[in-house]
């Protein structure tokens, strides 16, 4: 039985539409907000002449941002309840978005950029600590796949809008801090069924991160190789003799692939005994295709088709990693493992662009193929010897 804010009780294997409506609809909102609001910041300052330099650190805040508010957010939900917490981040977000328009000095961007991600960071770990616990043991999978696919739309829409309004002027500004507003109408509609925390995680936070190390891992991994890879392919790509057009066609095969598995993939993990077998599994696919992309330098069909499964693989790490720590955790320790696992993901983000970046100066061209080949290795390796060490008990 799961128990909501309410104290009802209801049957497990039932799913809780609203609830996992409220929280996707949450999220994907919010996923349009950053898909919007990221390239534009970037054009923005690029208009005023900062430098790439600062630039790139000014964005690289939103992974300390997530560093640092991911420790701190189950305390809070836990005193002030989920679906308020959740809001007060909303409010937070849209309030931070539009001082971006309305603050000109560049250095004031930097606290509000920690203030518009910790929002966002508090918003995400909330939300899927609410689908998690929504969510029945023997359909989590299926639930998060369609977490996960309706997210990868929501980024996905973020770029679209932002071509449609440009970067001029306040609109922008107002249609972002406008759809994060949005995505408080369905917490508050479904605010009696979010989850509590009705005690404090007995662990520190850190042990958290090591409690369910083949899910913390996945996400790291994840992390470090979407963006890091994400990043970096366009470079890898013009360097191996592709255009610049084909290199961006190359991006989209790899978004199509995350769209189109989650849900199969989630349904898998359903049936499967051990998710970490299935994590290992993508991970092996991952090394693989990884490791061939050298030997397809001259065959844009054939990396198109390699990278549709790798880019389904590299993002089912996240989903199936989230998947198998809700059948692990539950309550006060779910929500406090979900910030450790969204903590790790920020930590992957900052990493993984760093590590591939050095290898291609160090190793050249394809050195962007071997980090991620050694990425990838060091998931295998954790997660085979984790099954050895501790097989699934029945």
């Amino acid at each position: 039985m799961s128990k909501s804010q309410s104290g009802k009780k209801t049957p497990v294997d039932s799913i809780h539409w609203r609830s996992l409506f409220a929280a996707i609809a949450a999220i994907s909102a919010v996923g349009i907000a950053i898909g919007l609001g990221l390239p534009l910041l970037s054009i923005i300052m690029e208009k005023r002449g900062i430098p790439s330099t600062l630039i790139g650190l000014n964005s690289a805040m939103a992974g300390v941002a997530s560093m640092l508010a991911a420790p701190f957010t189950t305390q809070i939900a836990h005193r002030y309840g989920t679906s308020t917490t959740m809001v007060t981040a909303i409010v937070l977000a849209a309030a931070s978005s539009l001082g971006f328009y309305f603050i000109q000095n560049f250095w004031l961007w930097f606290p509000l950029r920690l203030v518009f991600h910790g929002a966002i960071t508090m918003i995400f770990i909330l939300s899927e600590f609410w689908i998690n616990a929504a969510a029945p043991p023997r359909r989590r999978g299926l639930v998060l796949g369609i977490y996960a696919t309706v997210l990868s739309l929501g980024f996905a829409a973020g770029p679209l809008l932002f071509s449609l309004l440009g970067s001029d002027g306040p609109r922008p500004f107002a249609v972002g801090a406008f759809v994060i507003l949005l995505a408080a109408v369905p917490i508050l509609i479904a605010r009696k069924e979010s989850p509590t925390i009705e005690e404090k995680p007995e662990l520190h936070f850190l042990r958290y991160v090591f409690l369910v190390p083949t899910a913390t891992a996945a996400v790291f991994i994840f992390g470090a190789v979407e963006v890091g890879g994400l990043s970096l392919f366009p470079i890898y790509a013009t360097r191996i003799g592709f255009s610049e057009s084909q290199a961006a066609l190359l991006l989209t095969v790899m978004g199509i692939g995350n769209f189109i598995f989650q849900i199969p993939l989630g349904m898998l993990s359903d049936r499967m005994k051990d998710r970490r077998s299935l994590l290992s599994i993508m991970a092996l696919i991952g090394l693989i295709g990884a490791a061939s992309l050298p030997l397809l330098a001259e065959n844009w069909l054939l990396m198109a088709t390699v990278l549709l499964f790798w880019g389904g693989c590299v993002s089912g790490l996240y989903t199936v990693g989230l998947s198998h720590l809700g059948s692990r955790l539950h309550g006060a320790d779910l929500a406090a493992a979900n910030a450790a696992f969204i903590f790790c993901y920020a930590v992957g983000t900052v990493a993984g662009p760093q590590a591939i970046g050095a290898a291609i100066d160090v190793a050249g061209t394809n050195g962007f193929a071997w980090a991620i080949v050694f990425f990838f290795g060091l998931y295998v390796a954790l997660s085979l010897a984790r099954m050895a060490i501790r097989p699934k008990r029945a």
